[in-house]
């Protein structure tokens, strides 16, 4: 497989090497080894989620609370999203910068997503199924979300998504600036020490 950080740090996109024959497609879409490589550090899994989409479904902008935070290891395994990973450290030098993946099951590639950093996709076909390996249980008290539509952020729906469909909670969410106001984001200092405290455990 090949891996590519992103523009936002502490994201990857990894495409994995395809084998087909007549029977099908054989792929390795995770390797915890060679993604140890590249982050310094082994992601421990605590769950794995999976979610089905209409075509113009939009779930995020999520993120949760460090420590532990969730990291993110995504997939599509059926239909076509497009990924996105939200730099919402304040105090990055990129703080407030994106970057997008599509992930789908042509090329089948898959985003890794550090603590830290907010997660949302867009569904662009119906029945759209996404897989999440993640580094921590969900607990709701730690969950929290901005706005996808704040235009702070600027995320950029492409038109193949068609009309966006959010859950009140998504909705609802704030802004950016009101999470940053409000005490909700995580501050980059505090990240790098988290990040630094799980290579010092690998």
């Amino acid at each position: 497989m090949q891996i590519r950080e992103l523009s936002v740090p502490d994201s990857y996109e990894i495409t994995p090497l395809q084998r087909a024959d007549d029977r099908g497609v054989f792929l390795e879409w995770y390797r915890f080894d060679r993604l140890s490589e590249v982050i310094g550090h082994p992601l421990t899994l605590r769950q794995a989620n999976s979610s089905v989409s209409k075509r113009g479904v939009v779930r995020g902008i999520h993120f949760a609370d460090i420590p532990l935070g969730q990291a993110k290891y995504v997939t599509a395994l059926h239909g076509a999203v497009l990924d996105f990973v939200v730099d919402i450290r304040v105090g990055s030098p990129t703080f407030g910068q994106w970057d997008s993946v599509r992930l789908d099951d042509v090329d089948r590639r898959a985003i890794y997503i550090a603590e830290g950093l907010g997660h949302a996709f867009v569904a662009l076909t119906g029945g759209a199924t996404v897989s999440y390996l993640v580094s921590d249980t969900y607990n709701a008290s730690k969950e929290h979300g901005i706005n996808p539509l704040d235009e702070t952020v600027g995320l950029v729906f492409p038109p193949e998504a068609g009309e966006l469909l959010l859950s009140p909670k998504d909705t609802e969410a704030p802004s950016l600036d009101g999470a940053a106001a409000s005490g909700l984001l995580p501050h980059w200092n505090e990240v790098k020490r988290h990040y630094d405290t799980l290579k010092r455990g690998a």
